[in-house]
């Protein structure tokens, strides 16, 4: 399996290989010690498997608050989408900015989203699953989101805006501006040398 850091380094993409032959394939799509070498340490408790059925279908920008924030793990088995991921730890870098990536059953490729990002994705065709790992269960007194609109996010959706096929609860999510603070976030400490080290 191939891991590599993303335009914001805390996102990894994913590439697991497969083994064709005459009579199809054979993938390991998640491997804990492999992910661990990769700084990926995370313990999965859920799967959640969604299904749309038509091209231009938005889900998100979606997260969960603390205590029950949540790394996500996403792979897509039938079709394609365009999936973002939105840097909302107040303090960071890359604080507002995104990285977007397009995930198909035909790359096989996943993408790690880790706590304090909000999440969602566009299809690209119908009839397009996704499977997706989350690192706590779903709790809905901390389910958020964040307007997958906001011009100051600068996103590139593939759909305009009178074409997508949204749910009225992701059209009324607060603007980036707008959204508490519920993520800070801790730059990495250097190890601390010893007199004589």
């Amino acid at each position: 399996m191939k891991v590599v850091e993303a335009e914001i380094s805390d996102i990894k993409l994913l590439k697991p290989v497969r083994h064709v032959d005459s009579r199809g394939f054979f993938s390991e799509v998640f491997k804990e010690d492999v992910l661990r070498e990769h700084g990926i340490d995370i313990h999965f408790v859920q799967d959640n498997h969604s299904l749309s059925a038509s091209k231009r279908v938005l889900r998100g920008l979606h997260f969960q608050i603390p205590p029950f924030a949540q790394a996500k793990l996403l792979r897509v088995t039938a079709g394609s989408i365009f999936d973002v991921a939105v840097d909302i730890r107040w303090g960071s870098p890359s604080f507002g900015r995104h990285v977007a990536v397009v995930l198909s059953a035909s790359d096989w490729n996943q993408i790690f989203i880790p706590e304090g990002f909000a999440h969602g994705y566009c299809t690209l065709e119908p009839d397009t699953e996704v499977i997706y790992k989350v690192s706590a269960y779903y709790s809905p007194e901390h389910d958020r989101g964040l307007l997958w609109s906001d011009p100051a996010l600068g996103i590139a959706w593939p759909v305009a805006a009178e074409e997508v096929l949204v749910s009225d609860r992701d059209c009324k999510h607060p603007i980036l501006s707008e959204l508490p603070r519920f993520f800070r976030h801790e730059p990495a400490v250097a190890p601390v040398a010893r007199v004589g080290e």
